[in-house]
């Protein structure tokens, strides 16, 4: 299964309710596959606010999700959690619904050993016959996946990927020992270009919900040789890049992008407790964002 270059970790749209709003949902699917060129979404992962999304809501959504799509772009759920059992439940039905393939994060919070958390992808891997990305983000979970415990994982057929948070060194470690069908994916939109110069395969992306084709055309123009010109791109998009994160201080993912999108004729709504919309500082930080990109 390959997932492509540009995978983009899709927000959940909200009302003025706080509920689901499927028809910006649907509209926001069609951008980002037409505009944004994203060749898949990650469906409920943190920058859909998962752990504020109800099981039932996730299961709609990855429903949902794969129907409107309709094989235009692929699908992926994130089932993962910091109970093995749970995750499990949540893989088995998101496979019945469709989807491409499945997001595991790290364990959070409980902070399993390098053991434990070979154990939980390794049950949660057998269990379905998905295809599996792990998800190392230590700046969320308090624990990280080292690589060679990632490595070890990526000898497991279905386990397919990684999205690595972690280091530009990590992805270098994991792309030269992994086996072929593993691929690395940078979680990390400001390192997009520096980690598939290194190894890495592509990017799970926040940013590319605005500026996805330009990121499409930057990882093209590396693969194509044009390094300096990849080389401009990136520096082009590297304010947007850091910009949505820290705003102008840390902003927690998703409520600048919700805002910026709102800007931007996508009606996505606001975040759910216990974040909260940007203040009125930040606000103004984004909305000058937004219109550079118009420039």
């Amino acid at each position: 299964m390959d997932f492509g270059r540009l995978i983009t970790a899709m927000v959940t749209p909200f009302d003025e309710q706080g509920k689901i709003n499927w028809q910006e949902t649907s509209n926001l699917i069609d951008d980002l596959i037409e505009e944004q060129k994203s060749d898949s979404l990650v469906v409920c992962g943190t920058t859909g606010e998962s752990p504020t999304l109800s099981d039932e809501e996730k299961l709609e959504l990855f429903s949902f999700a794969v129907e409107h799509a309709k094989g235009r772009c692929k699908i992926i759920a994130g089932t993962g959690s910091n109970n093995t059992e749970h995750s499990i439940h949540l893989t088995r039905e998101a496979e019945k619904r469709g989807v491409d393939g499945v997001l595991l994060v790290v364990p959070y919070y409980n902070k399993p050993s390098q053991e434990g958390m070979y154990r939980h992808f390794e049950a949660i891997a057998r269990s379905t016959s998905l295809p599996v990305i792990l998800y190392n983000v230590p700046g969320r979970t308090a624990a990280g996946l080292s690589a060679e415990t990632t490595l070890r994982l990526a000898r497991i057929p279905n386990v397919v990927a990684t999205k690595e948070c972690a280091s530009l060194e990590q992805v270098t470690l994991i792309a030269s020992g992994a086996p072929e069908h593993f691929k690395v994916y940078s979680g990390d939109d400001s390192v997009t270009l520096p980690a598939i110069a290194v190894g890495a395969y592509g990017i799970v992306s926040v940013a590319s919900h605005l500026i996805g084709s330009s990121m499409k055309d930057m990882i093209q123009a590396y693969l194509n040789g044009e390094v300096a010109e990849a080389a401009k791109l990136h520096q082009k998009l590297f304010p947007v890049f850091k910009g949505l994160f820290e705003c102008p201080h840390p902003l927690p993912n998703p409520s600048a992008l919700k805002y910026a999108l709102n800007l931007r004729g996508r009606f996505v709504g606001g975040v759910r407790l216990p974040l909260i919309d940007p203040n009125e500082s930040e606000a103004a930080f984004i909305r000058d964002l937004v219109a550079s990109l118009k420039a």
